[in-house]
């Protein structure tokens, strides 16, 4: 089932002010408790890297699109 245009909007807009600082504690929480000192750099590296991106793949269908005028909207 796709979302509409309008769907869409709102639930990135409900991601950019809810979802996404719940991830920033849930990551931020979960780093804490990794001794990341005790591994190597690459590592390290990688575990920041996947927290980094992580959230945008499943979300990339919500955010596709948004920025663009209504493709339903008469002019």
């Amino acid at each position: 089932m796709a979302l509409s245009y309008k769907a869409r909007k709102r639930w990135s807009l409900f991601v950019l002010l809810v979802g996404f600082p719940l991830y920033i504690v849930l990551a931020w929480g979960i780093l804490s408790r990794m001794n990341l000192w005790e591994l190597p750099l690459l590592v390290e590296l990688v575990v920041y890297v996947f927290f980094g991106v992580a959230w945008i793949f499943p979300l990339k269908p919500i955010f596709k699109g948004v920025g663009q005028p209504d493709p339903d909207a008469r002019d």
